[in-house]
């Protein structure tokens, strides 16, 4: 126990005992070590397990033989994984690029006092408590080409089969996405335009900005932590979705939207090559981390000192 110094009413210094400043309100170490412990026993030693089956070759029913760097090989001697990491990329970056400018419009305009809010707010939020596969059912029967809406709407969809074309089937599996996660990332929105200090717009509104600069010069700089957040969790999605293509494309036509999650549930579960599936996962981890590190780096993020959004 440290001894801090006051001044009392007339002026001098008091001394009295309590915590100091750089400890006070901080908890100690034994309150972090359950979720330490959660992370080490789901976390780190699942991944310390894929990280040598990476260099081992194992069916799943006979034992583990040590290969080496054999899987690592033929990952970079294989188009499809090629092809899959670029199409998990293309996903990510086309993910991000969408849900981005929506989530923000709909998180200021959710963090506002207009009329019914709340109620539309409610209804929009609905897709996020839904899980992937039963979004991913649910789409996969309202698109169907025989009997979903493009079936009934040919003016408008062509032949009807959305899923018979790589740029479609990527639309698609975009579309779906934006549709569930999009509520999440507006709530992340939401929550940091209502930490915005209104005297900040008391003060552009007596200087005579509009709504669209105070958007443009006082919501989105305030927001830039938040933003960042989202795009981390966007990009750590975007590379590891794997429901919504099982469900909605199974990775075709062909091999046209077999990302790298899919096609790591290929080589484990169809070609029962658990050591090159176990490589394809440790990959995934690796390239999220790396464009993790580069965003926030680039960004300035680590660097922010300041509790107050944006400052």
């Amino acid at each position: 126990m440290t001894r801090t110094a006051a001044l009392s009413p007339d002026g001098q210094k008091v001394r009295k005992d309590g915590p100091s400043a750089i400890g006070a309100g901080r908890p100690g170490f034994l309150w972090a070590v359950p979720a330490a412990v959660f992370f080490g026993l789901f976390a780190l030693v699942p991944l310390i397990m894929v990280a040598v089956l990476s260099f081992a070759s194992w069916d799943g029913l006979s034992d583990p033989e040590f290969a080496g760097l054999d899987n690592w090989r033929k990952l970079l001697d294989d188009p499809v994984m090629i092809k899959s990491l670029w199409l998990s990329v293309l996903l990510t970056v086309l993910g991000v690029a969408v849900q981005t400018p929506l989530s923000i419009l709909l998180g200021v305009w959710a963090a506002g006092h207009q009329r019914n809010r709340a109620v539309l707010s409610a209804i929009y939020f609905v897709p996020m408590l839904l899980s992937v596969a039963a979004v991913s059912v649910l789409w996969r029967a309202v698109l169907d080409p025989n009997m979903g809406v493009p079936a009934q709407a040919p003016w408008l969809f062509g032949d009807g089969n959305l899923f018979g074309k790589q740029a479609t089937a990527i639309g698609v599996l975009v579309f779906v996405s934006t549709w569930q996660f999009t509520p999440l990332h507006t709530l992340i929105y939401q929550g940091a335009a209502r930490a915005v200090p209104q005297v900040l717009y008391q003060a552009a509104q007596i200087d005579g900005a509009g709504t669209v600069r105070q958007f443009f010069h006082i919501t989105l700089p305030q927001l830039r932590n938040a933003i960042i957040t989202s795009m981390i969790l966007m990009v750590v999605g975007g590379l590891t979705t794997f429901d919504t293509v099982l469900i909605l494309t199974q990775g075709g036509p062909g091999s046209d939207t077999t990302i790298s999650a899919y096609y790591m549930y290929q080589k484990a579960f169809k070609s029962f090559d658990y050591g090159g599936a176990s490589a394809i996962a440790l990959l995934l981890v690796l390239v999220s981390t790396i464009i993790s590190l580069i965003v926030v780096r680039l960004s300035g993020y680590d660097k922010m000192r300041s509790t107050m959004e944006g400052l």
